[in-house]
């Protein structure tokens, strides 16, 4: 019969992977205790929750909330990101806290229920935030309203110079 810490810690972690749009399986082997506080701090500061624990319960809670594909990738040691934010944040301190390092790696990471191999991460992490894409889709909606705008302009400041001169001429 398992324990009722054990049962609280699955729930725990059922919790997370329900409650998250992305979760990210990393090996943490090779990283000293000032780099894991480091990367946990970058974490947290970011909405997005470092949770370590032990592969048969990452299994079972993985298993019971349908995402079966992890499973193979939960063996050694084993710490999970889970957020509800913007999975581009995690997915560049994740990748530039383990880049310089040759154990800790990411084994698998999660996207609205769809699973990638770790190796996709670059991709990921190269992208730009949320806001500066937001930011660039607007500018580039934004440019050719200003520029038409700025043409219907340029056409009324000709007509009035031109209505200005005939009026002086006249005059």
């Amino acid at each position: 019969m398992p324990k009722p810490e054990k049962i609280a810690k699955v729930n725990d972690i059922k919790r997370h992977l329900e409650e998250s749009n992305s979760i990210f399986v990393t090996d943490y082997t090779g990283l000293n205790v000032a780099d894991i506080t480091v990367l946990r701090k970058n974490l947290r500061e970011n909405s997005v929750t470092y949770l370590v624990a032990k592969n048969t319960l990452l299994k079972i809670a993985a298993q019971e909330t349908g995402f079966d594909g992890i499973v193979s990738h939960l063996t050694g040691q084993t710490a999970i990101a889970f957020t509800k934010a913007d999975p581009v944040i995690p997915a560049k301190i994740l990748y530039d806290s383990f880049k310089d390092k040759e154990k800790p790696v990411i084994r698998t990471f999660v996207l609205d229920k769809e699973i990638y191999p770790g190796t996709d991460i670059v991709r990921l992490a190269e992208l730009p935030s949320r806001e500066i894409l937001l930011s660039q889709i607007i500018a580039a909606v934004e440019a050719p309203i200003s520029s038409t705008i700025m043409s219907i302009d340029a056409v009324f400041q000709e007509l009035m110079a031109t209505v200005e001169a005939l009026a002086q001429a006249k005059g």
